[in-house]
């Protein structure tokens, strides 16, 4: 089963790019999010509180916002445009263990990964998590 047979998405390029980056970044926190958990189970034999405990490692916007900063350089001038749209999103909301900044970039990474995945760029999306060091 190819990844298209489990997600279908309707949408045209030109309505994805339409969409507001937050809607990109709320997919792309979701996108992300299964692969840090399926990485884990993959790699590891911890319990689910423990890989919980380590996928917050990744997930957690302070962590984003460094994987975006590590990751910049590579990305297309597309790409650093749906960053820049993502970051500069007005969301109202920081968690309580984060900044605006790392808020605002992770929010960005999360509005990447999203926009990718709307638009059913996967191999693109491999190749940015693997630049993450686990």
């Amino acid at each position: 089963m190819n990844v298209e047979d489990f997600i279908k998405i309707d949408k045209t390029p030109e309505e994805i790019n339409q969409m507001s980056p937050l809607v990109w970044a709320y997919v792309g926190d979701c996108v992300y999010e299964l692969f840090i958990r399926t990485h884990l189970v993959d790699t590891t034999n911890l319990k689910p509180h423990k890989l919980h405990i380590e996928a917050i490692k990744y997930v957690k916007a302070g962590a984003q916002a460094k994987i975006l900063q590590d990751l910049y350089e590579i990305l297309t001038d597309e790409e650093k445009d749906i960053v820049r749209r993502g970051r500069n999103a007005n969301s109202h909301h920081v968690p309580k263990n984060s900044n605006v900044q790392e808020y605002m970039h992770a929010t960005a990474f999360e509005a990447l990964i999203g926009f990718l995945y709307l638009n059913k760029k996967y191999e693109r999306i491999k190749e940015i998590i693997k630049t993450i060091a686990f």
